[in-house]
């Protein structure tokens, strides 16, 4: 195995600077700006007191997620999608997983005919986009079910558990966690990992991008995604006060 030197300079299972503040728009039911090192996410929560058509009448709510980068996200302007009047399939595939992985901590029951769309826009991207997406969108949630239960509109928290979301990689054949652009575009191979704080795997994404994983190098990723998860459970719950 070749020394690992990591563009960041962090070592293999080092987390980028991570923050989740709270609160930080005015009209949204629950907000939190999460920033993973140089990636920043801004998720805010939003309630209406309906559901989608195919829902009305069973007594549940519905959690959903949309997701989008500001033209300068990246290093060269892209184009708004609204302008090209059409969603990529990125966009659509990781909206999905945003709202998958926060329903399945969410009791949709307790939430009532309700729905929460949490909206996930990337102000500034250098890899992790939906991972922090889904940890700060979780925060976001998490407030807006609160606002919702003390203005009386549930009568209990419909949250089950945490939800947070963190990248693993394996990078000059050294398995890292967190990875950032640099790493992510050179490395060999890539794997995000969405968990619960009881210690369930709520979705695994990975692929072996320049050669096939080896057990060996799957373990490790997974070993050190659920390290990395348990210290964002740590940062949402102090976020969460």
């Amino acid at each position: 195995m070749t020394q690992l030197i990591r563009p960041s300079g962090r070592t293999f299972d080092q987390l980028r600077e991570i923050t989740l503040e709270t609160n930080v728009t005015r009209y949204a039911e629950g907000s939190c700006l999460a920033k993973f090192g140089n990636t920043h996410v801004l998720c805010t929560a939003s309630w209406e007191k309906s559901v989608p058509g195919w829902m009305k009448g069973k007594g549940a709510g519905w959690v959903t997620a949309e997701y989008g980068m500001l033209p300068r996200a990246t290093h060269t302007r892209g184009r708004r999608e609204a302008a090209a009047g059409k969603q990529s399939g990125r966009t659509q595939e990781i909206q999905r997983l945003i709202g998958r992985s926060l329903r399945s901590v969410v009791d949709l029951a307790a939430l009532g005919e309700n729905q929460v769309t949490i909206d996930c826009d990337v102000l500034q991207a250098d890899g992790g986009t939906r991972t922090a997406s889904i940890t700060g969108g979780f925060v976001a949630l998490a407030l807006a079910c609160r606002y919702l239960k003390a203005e009386g509109v549930i009568k209990a928290d419909p949250i089950l558990k945490q939800a947070a979301a963190i990248s693993v990689g394996v990078f000059q054949d050294h398995p890292v966690l967190d990875v950032d652009y640099p790493e992510d575009s050179r490395g060999e191979a890539d794997m995000n990992v969405v968990m619960s704080s009881d210690g369930g795997f709520i979705e695994v994404q990975g692929t072996g991008e320049e050669r096939p994983l080896t057990r060996k190098e799957l373990d490790e990723m997974l070993r050190l995604a659920e390290m990395g998860c348990n210290n964002l459970f740590a940062a949402q719950r102090a976020a969460l006060g």
